[in-house]
């Protein structure tokens, strides 16, 4: 098993004992023993084999024996038994909304709900709302919970698969057969929900590489296994189909599994108005069609685009929302890249709910190359995690003064991730906010407000001139939390007349704001900042995925404040208390 394996198994666990009712210094063993493997320095294969398990921060003698155990021999006895302990199918109301093991042990015990249609059951004839604890209106919120998690069924968030993604298709290149291999599919647009994971490779030997692929590891049921496709089951639940073509055959394959499908319906109409028919092996002369034009020369993906008197779509604005007009007029954009980031600032440590320390984030830092980071942990009101009060503030805000003092070449900034309360007003004082280099505002309760409400409530924030940047404005959680509601262009309007800078959040639980609002939000000339939100060093590398949704929303460098070095994001930063509304490079 590999790490993420093992910690999902260690996660488990924790529900599992919790149910029991065990200890509860027992239960938080396992969950801190899972946030440990998620945020490991070094390969777990290694600490293993050096027997160095509990030198890593949460990870005690008896979670270590286990993970040892797990890593070697790919499951674990203890686990089994504690499963025996329970119907099968209990672990699956973990994933509705708004239920916790606290509520689904009551549930169990009570009426000895164990699977989700029982549950669906027990909340329509009445029998959940009489619980204690529970009520109609809780009732109904699991019934939503329900329909919810049934609608997303078979979805995947882009960033949960990407390292399996990226893992296999390496594989796959690496076998002697392989000539070329792609991801292609709403993975390679960047979706943020992918449904299943398309890869392509020519080859001369399709067999072999069809028998590679059905006997990967990662593999845990074949669906077909043919000479030329074939579609697998992953372990963690995800179908890939893996499609052999020739050499001659891979540009037109990889353009079409690209998609998407309205795209592709652009480009075969494009053409066929020069008679000429498209599809995934080749361009040909279209039956019934005179054709105008000679078949024209295709070596790479590009040249389909060329001979069709198109620029080059990247893969990422392959969403039929103007991409071919635009690139007939030859004016796409250069859209940013991941070495254009300098820096970045919505950062956890733990001082609030980090699993790492300010120098541990800095150095993390630092090791991506980045110029700069800020420290913007959560103000006093999310008690939840652990918020800082104003001593504990500006304590830290002493610790980065003093770091400042001794580095050369990167900066520190000092900021927090100050709560927006439920009237617009701010968890912390004008007077300490004045105190601190940046403010990112966000919403962190009361979600349930009407449009107008939460609209009048993220404006009232953003008009106040220490907030710097308004930090996930929609607070959706993908495929586990809606956003709230809230009128969006009238909040961009906002921005852009305050000067306040809009967070694509890259957490990839997040990836907030939306790819399909970016558009809207340059046009009004509102700037960007991708952050994080990284509570933990390597929480930073999400920077790719906002990097990947920011270039959906045609976003370039420009445009994009926290691609500015050093010496000019310091003035982008104070610009909004100094009265200035627009952010320019």
């Amino acid at each position: 098993m590999n790490k993420d394996e093992i910690a999902d198994v260690l996660e488990n666990i924790a529900r599992l004992l919790e149910l029991k009712g065990e200890n509860p210094f027992k239960v938080r063993a396992y969950t801190q023993a899972a946030r440990a493997l998620e945020i490991l320095a070094e390969p777990l294969e290694t600490l293993v084999s050096e027997d160095r398990l509990t030198s890593v921060d949460g990870i005690g003698k008896a979670t270590g024996e286990k993970i040892a155990e797990l890593s070697s021999h790919g499951r674990l006895a203890y686990y089994d038994d504690l499963r025996e302990e329970f119907p099968p199918d209990i672990l699956t109301l973990f994933a509705i909304q708004g239920l916790g093991a606290k509520k689904i042990k009551i549930l169990w015990d009570a009426l000895k709900v164990h699977s989700v249609t029982k549950l669906e059951r027990a909340c329509k004839d009445g029998s959940v709302a009489t619980l204690p604890g529970f009520g109609e209106k809780t009732a109904a919120n699991i019934l939503k919970g329900i329909e919810h998690m049934r609608s997303h069924a078979g979805e995947f968030r882009f960033g949960d698969v990407a390292q399996i993604a990226e893992g296999l298709v390496n594989d796959l290149r690496g076998h002697p057969d392989v000539n070329l291999a792609q991801i292609a599919g709403s993975f390679r647009r960047k979706k943020e929900i992918v449904r299943d994971l398309d890869f392509i490779v020519s080859t001369k030997q399709p067999e072999a590489v069809m028998a590679f692929f059905t006997a990967h590891p990662l593999v845990e049921n074949v669906l077909a296994h043919g000479a030329t496709k074939s579609s697998v089951i992953l372990k963690n639940g995800i179908q890939c189909d893996l499609r052999a073509v020739t050499g001659a055959e891979f540009p037109f394959a990889l353009n079409y599994f690209t998609g998407s499908k309205e795209h592709n319906v652009r480009m075969r109409s494009r053409a066929l108005s020069r008679g000429w028919s498209l599809n995934e092996y080749r361009f040909s002369a279209a039956e019934g069609r005179e054709l105008r034009e000679p078949l024209p020369d295709v070596c790479e993906e590009a040249d389909i685009y060329r001979a069709l008197d198109l620029d080059p779509v990247e893969p990422e604005l392959r969403e039929d929302r103007g991409e071919i007009d635009v690139a007939e007029r030859h004016a796409l954009p250069h859209l940013i890249e991941c070495t254009n980031l300098r820096g970045t600032f919505h950062n956890h440590t733990t001082a609030s709910d980090g699993r790492a320390s300010l120098e541990d984030m800095v150095a993390a830092a630092k090791e991506l190359g980045l110029e700069y980071l800020g420290i913007a942990d959560h103000s006093r009101a999310s008690f939840q995690a652990n918020g800082l009060d104003d001593k504990r503030l500006a304590a830290q805000v002493a610790r980065i003064q003093d770091l400042n003092d001794g580095e050369a070449g990167f900066r520190i900034f000092t900021g927090t991730e100050c709560d927006i309360l439920k009237d617009g007003s701010l968890d912390f004082p004008d007077e300490i906010l004045a105190t601190l280099d940046y403010v990112v505002a966000s919403v962190h309760s009361s979600f349930t407000l009407t449009e107008a409400e939460m609209t009048k409530r993220l404006i009232s924030a953003m008009e106040n001139p220490y907030v710097t940047m308004l930090g996930h404005l929609t607070g959706r959680l993908l495929l586990s939390r809606e956003p709230y509601q809230v009128n969006i262009p009238a909040v961009l309007d906002a921005a852009a007349a305050t000067g306040t800078i809009i967070e694509l959040n890259a957490n990839p639980r997040r990836l907030d704001l939306d790819w399909r609002w970016w558009p809207l939000a340059k046009e009004k000339g509102v700037k960007c900042v991708i952050n994080p939100d990284a509570h933990s060093t390597s929480g930073l590398q999400d920077l790719i995925f906002g990097v990947g949704i920011a270039r959906k929303g045609w976003l370039t460098k420009e445009d994009v404040i926290n691609t500015l070095p050093l010496a000019r994001i310091e003035a982008v930063l104070k610009a909004k208390r100094g009265g200035s509304v627009r952010q320019g490079h």
